[in-house]
């Protein structure tokens, strides 16, 4: 139960790059060891059917900043920025009087200068081409500001700044990429510390190494200069320098960490914290009838002949000894991370601001890291992609330690932290608040169903080119429809956890097919936006 409010609360949210729910210790991970990430669940409520509305970047970390779906914020995929136009919960808050900060990366603006893989280069003889301005639905389609400020162009000077309030931030210090190739404020400070920098990043000046895993270098950054350290040292600067003022303002502070997202660079001694052999076996190793679903087995099929993967960031097969690896790696990433939310957890206790600032964790996605044989993220909904951990610590709460089942997702963050400060939402926001599971974990939950949303900008094996999918769970049942495909899956998420029975072709549950997918259409036309309110009756 919240107590009596005395005050307004601080906030902190910490957010991970591709970083599964289960590979925490407070969610049951026998080997990986986050003493300070689990300190947050020990002392809040740990949500551990928490989803996300899109499984890849972009699209979740814009869900996550306006409260909507991606069909709803037009973020449907990678490679769309969230326009500028669009309101988000960190502006209502600045409105409302709060001092807001982003530390790390922000993604949603592309961050990097590769050409989109779809755009409309149709000409036609004989046809007027459209006029710029006229060429999407919306006229003038971002032109209504600055789209290229998270690319490495923009930053190519030292003196490059971002456009503040960006989305609602006042206070920037931008990091944007993975591994130790990151960009933004992090590299001309790492270029500050370092002449020698650009000697240090990346494949080509990696040190010596025994692992087999594509997209896996020792990095010669020390731990002191990468980017998780540097994202620790500035939110911890962040709050002490808050600590300092007059603090006539609360604060909505966000430490934005790259990692555990690929390509695997944990630095100095995180690179050999954990072994390959210390990892558990993927449970679809050691299946013998397993059939995997036409896309997957693609996948799989290109591994068994030796091919390359198609994609550097798309879903791909690997051999046990690939998944081992990738996820002993995983786990020094994180356990770095977690050593730098205990600095910023520290910073809050020794400025006194521990007794008013509620701290959240979570993480845009997931990462298959093996299980069914899979590498990276793709549109195959699996658990391990689209189940996130978040975690909520109320200082002015009595709950503690304490855990539930309820659904709910990345959608539901921003209403439920306008709902603790006390701010209206704006007409349109789509998510739910939690406030009244963080208060009571057993209670039901403001929903029944989670709708993902996934349009990729990739050509891939069986789906083709501008894959869709589109998944509902519920409790028990996870349903998943491809556009253009007559075959699906259906798992029965409590008899088969691991979602290695696919049971879209078995007759004896064809009414259970039926009736989500009836349930999928009921939770889309309860989704569908409903900005702009109307003018009048016509």
């Amino acid at each position: 139960m919240i107590k009596k409010m005395k005050k307004r609360p601080n906030f902190v949210l910490i957010i991970t790059d591709q970083h599964r729910g289960d590979y925490l210790g407070c969610a049951g991970d026998p080997i990986l060891k986050t003493p300070h990430i689990d300190s947050i669940a020990k002392s809040g409520v740990q949500f551990n059917r928490f989803y996300v509305s899109n499984p890849v970047c972009m699209p979740n970390r814009a869900t996550l900043m306006t409260g909507r779906t991606p069909s709803a914020h037009g973020v449907r995929q990678n490679g769309i920025p969230l326009p500028l136009s669009s309101n988000t919960f960190v502006e209502m808050l600045r409105n409302a009087g709060y001092q807001t900060g982003l530390i790390g990366k922000s993604h949603l603006q592309n961050f990097t200068s590769h050409p989109p893989i779809n755009s409309n280069k149709e000409v036609r003889d004989g046809y007027v081409v459209p006029a710029a301005e006229l060429r999407e639905a919306l006229k003038s389609t971002f032109m209504d500001g600055k789209y290229n400020q998270e690319r490495p162009d923009f930053w190519d000077n030292p003196d490059a700044s971002l456009e503040l309030p960006f989305y609602g931030y006042e206070h920037v210090d931008l990091c944007f990429g993975h591994g130790d190739e990151c960009g933004g404020d992090y590299y001309w400070w790492l270029k500050s510390q370092r002449k020698d920098a650009d000697e240090l990043i990346g494949a080509k000046n990696g040190l010596e190494h025994h692992y087999s895993v594509l997209q896996a270098w020792r990095t010669k950054v020390p731990e002191k200069l990468y980017p998780t350290a540097w994202i620790a040292d500035h939110a911890h600067k962040y709050i002490r320098e808050y600590a300092k003022s007059k603090r006539n303002r609360p604060f909505y502070l966000v430490a934005s960490f790259p990692d555990p997202h690929h390509p695997f660079t944990p630095p100095g001694k995180y690179w050999d914290m954990y072994k390959p052999e210390q990892m558990d076996v993927p449970e679809a190793y050691n299946v013998n009838d397993w059939e995997a679903p036409p896309h997957v087995k693609a996948l799989l099929d290109r591994r068994d002949e030796g091919l390359a993967p198609e994609d550097g960031v798309m879903s791909y097969g690997i051999n046990l000894r690939e998944a081992l690896e990738a996820r002993a790696l995983t786990c020094g990433m994180i356990s770095m991370i977690d050593d730098g939310v205990g600095k910023i957890l520290s910073a809050l206790k020794s400025n006194g601001l521990e007794d008013n600032t509620i701290v959240m964790f979570t993480s845009d996605h997931g990462d298959h890291l093996g299980d069914h044989c899979l590498l990276r993220k793709g549109p195959a909904h699996y658990r391990e992609l689209v189940r996130v951990a978040f975690l909520w610590s109320d200082p002015e709460s009595d709950v503690a330690g304490a855990e539930t089942e309820v659904l709910s997702g990345t959608i539901d963050i921003s209403a439920t932290v306008l709902d603790r400060a006390k701010v209206l939402p704006y007409n349109g926001l789509q998510g739910q608040s939690l406030l009244s599971v963080a208060d009571n974990p057993q209670s039901p939950g403001p929903r029944d169903a989670i709708l993902i949303e996934e349009d990729n900008q990739r050509i891939l094996p069986v789906l083709g080119q501008d894959p869709k999918a589109r998944t509902l769970i519920t409790q028990q049942w996870r349903l998943s429809v491809y556009h253009g495909h007559d075959w699906g899956e259906l798992y029965d998420l409590n008899n088969d956890p691991g979602e290695l029975k696919n049971l879209w072709d078995k007759q004896d549950y064809r009414d259970i097919k039926m009736s989500l997918f009836e349930r999928l259409i009921q939770e889309q036309i309860a989704l569908n936006d409903t900005s702009p309110l109307p003018l009048g009756r016509a």
